[in-house]
């Protein structure tokens, strides 16, 4: 029987590297992949719907299904997860110290619908006070003018999303003091250059370990989705997707953690991978439904209250039903 040919798109990443050199196969599949980077992967599939399979924002995702406007499903391969403390920098005579001093001011995001910004307004909402509706969010791109998001949005009347002068970027006005502060997944240029501008979280690293011991919580960026007409036209290319990207990501976690002869240019990366372990447990980028139910059930409180999904989805709704459970043995 002649293998199925499929296109798949997702970055570059060391989890994702044994399908892209063909050491693991797509049971079934001939595929063509595309290693480029997210916010063109993203774009591309919500779009164009370019690619069969494809990386892709969490919460645009979400907000999309919400509405019905997407023609693509799950599957819960979460090839992006970061903590986002380090993702808040504020202008060092902002008056700006804590959480609580961004309320009544304006904060710059790229995207107001970009997953960051929606785990970074979820953090500040539950656990230090600050709504959503406390900060007037200013959008637009962080290094070039004219970044905008791929949905239009229809924000409730508390919550604020004003783009940017034309000709204007947010580390531009973050370095002349146009905003206060700024929220982005990447570092600015301005951050580093000089004095002005810091993090909000200077020790980032330990706020993020006492929020997970607090929490739980391991926040998931991107996802993994299939175009749903495929998945109805062959069952069981939801299943055999999901143990390869499964398979690659457990084969670049074991070479992570190999002291022998170090597979990652960094001296002591096999004990950061232990500290990794203690904290994290043994699965230090764990995939599947069911291991990531109190992230998943989070974006999607986090998404309606925010004002981005019509309505507060449950996590069942985003992923393919064969994918929500594994087989064991």
């Amino acid at each position: 029987m002649a293998k199925l040919p499929i296109t798949v798109a997702t970055g570059d990443y060391d989890r994702v590297r044994p399908l892209i050199d063909g050491r693991v196969a797509v049971e079934g599949c001939e595929v063509a992949y595309f290693p480029i980077p997210i916010e063109e992967t993203s774009y591309r599939t919500f779009t164009n719907a370019e690619f069969d399979v494809a990386e892709v924002s969490l919460s645009s995702f979400v907000l999309a299904r919400s509405r019905g406007e997407i023609p693509y499903i799950g599957l819960p391969v979460f090839t992006s997860r970061m903590f986002r403390h380090s993702a808040i920098y504020v202008r060092a005579d902002s008056g700006i110290k804590h959480p609580a001093d961004l309320k009544g001011r304006e904060v710059g995001v790229p995207v107001y619908a970009m997953t960051a910004a929606l785990w970074v307004r979820g953090m500040l909402a539950e656990e230090y006070g600050v709504l959503p509706s406390d900060i007037s969010w200013r959008t637009g791109g962080l290094e070039q003018p004219g970044r905008y998001g791929a949905y239009r949005l229809n924000l409730p009347p508390d919550i604020s999303a004003t783009p940017l002068p034309p000709g204007q970027s947010l580390s531009a006005m973050l370095a002349d003091g146009g905003i206060p502060a700024l929220i982005s997944a990447r570092a600015p240029s301005c951050f580093g250059a000089g004095e002005e501008v810091r993090r909000l979280f200077p020790d980032y690293r330990a706020a993020e370990e006492a929020y997970y011991r607090k929490t739980g919580l391991y926040p998931i960026m991107h996802l993994v989705a299939l175009r749903e007409s495929l998945a109805e036209t062959h069952p069981w290319l939801p299943a055999s997707l999901y143990k390869a990207f499964l398979k690659a990501k457990n084969m670049a976690v074991a070479a992570l953690g190999d002291a022998t002869a170090p597979h990652v240019s960094a001296p002591w990366i096999a004990a950061e991978v232990e500290a990794m372990q203690a904290l994290l447990g043994p699965d230090i980028w764990p995939y599947g439904f069911r291991d990531n139910l109190s992230e998943l059930s989070a974006v999607t409180r986090y998404s309606h209250a925010q004002g981005l999904a019509v309505r507060e989805m449950d996590p069942t709704e985003l992923f393919h039903p064969a994918t929500r459970e594994s087989a064991r043995v």
